[in-house]
């Protein structure tokens, strides 16, 4: 059983989109600040980013903020948050993530949270990252995508256990759970990278 102090949430900054992603944020944050397990994001103060931190913050809990300078300067970082570390790149965000959380969630997003989400499943299916995956599907939200990796399995580009590499809930009480029983990945993870 894996142990958890911190989670890394990605999640998108839109204020447009539908209040049930709102709600689930707002119920994953919940869920984390009453385990004491400290949020990890984007640093962002709009959207369900914003809504997860503050959320976070209101039942007492702490929140690490990373963002790119050049997202700074245009004033969309959180003010309120506990730690804002301000860094040079996307690429030097999202090392700090995997480094800083004992776990990646993904939220529903745009094109930067499945970038965020790829570029780990991608990282764990070469041996770079060992640590748990987990996908909140909120309303069937990742469905084409979980359906896409699936045929990716399917067609033999990707190996029949590939799918245990991240874990799929539908509600935020149940991210948690899926964190402390995922099963740890092959440590020798990169010599079947390549189907052979």
């Amino acid at each position: 059983m894996n142990t958890i102090s911190s989670v890394c949430v990605y999640c998108a900054s839109s204020n447009q989109v539908d209040s049930r992603f709102f709600e689930a944020a707002e119920r994953l944050g919940e869920a984390l600040a009453s385990q004491n397990i400290t949020l990890i994001y984007g640093g962002g103060s709009t959207g369900l980013m914003g809504r997860i931190a503050d959320r976070v913050l209101a039942r007492g809990g702490k929140v690490i903020g990373i963002i790119p300078d050049f997202m700074e300067k245009v004033e969309w970082a959180h003010r309120g948050i506990t730690e804002l570390h301000i860094v040079g790149d996307m690429h030097e965000r999202k090392k700090s993530f995997m480094d800083r959380a004992d776990a990646l969630v993904a939220l529903p997003g745009g094109s930067g949270t499945l970038e965020e989400l790829m570029e780990a499943i991608s990282l764990k299916r070469l041996g770079l990252y060992n640590k748990p995956i987990v996908i909140l599907n909120t309303v069937g939200f990742y469905d084409p995508l979980l359906a896409q990796l699936q045929r990716c399995i399917e067609e033999r580009f990707m190996n029949p256990d590939s799918a245990e590499m991240w874990s799929v809930v539908a509600h935020p009480e149940e991210v948690i759970p899926a964190i402390l029983r995922a099963p740890s990945w092959h440590t020798n993870a990169i010599e079947r990278a390549a189907l052979k």
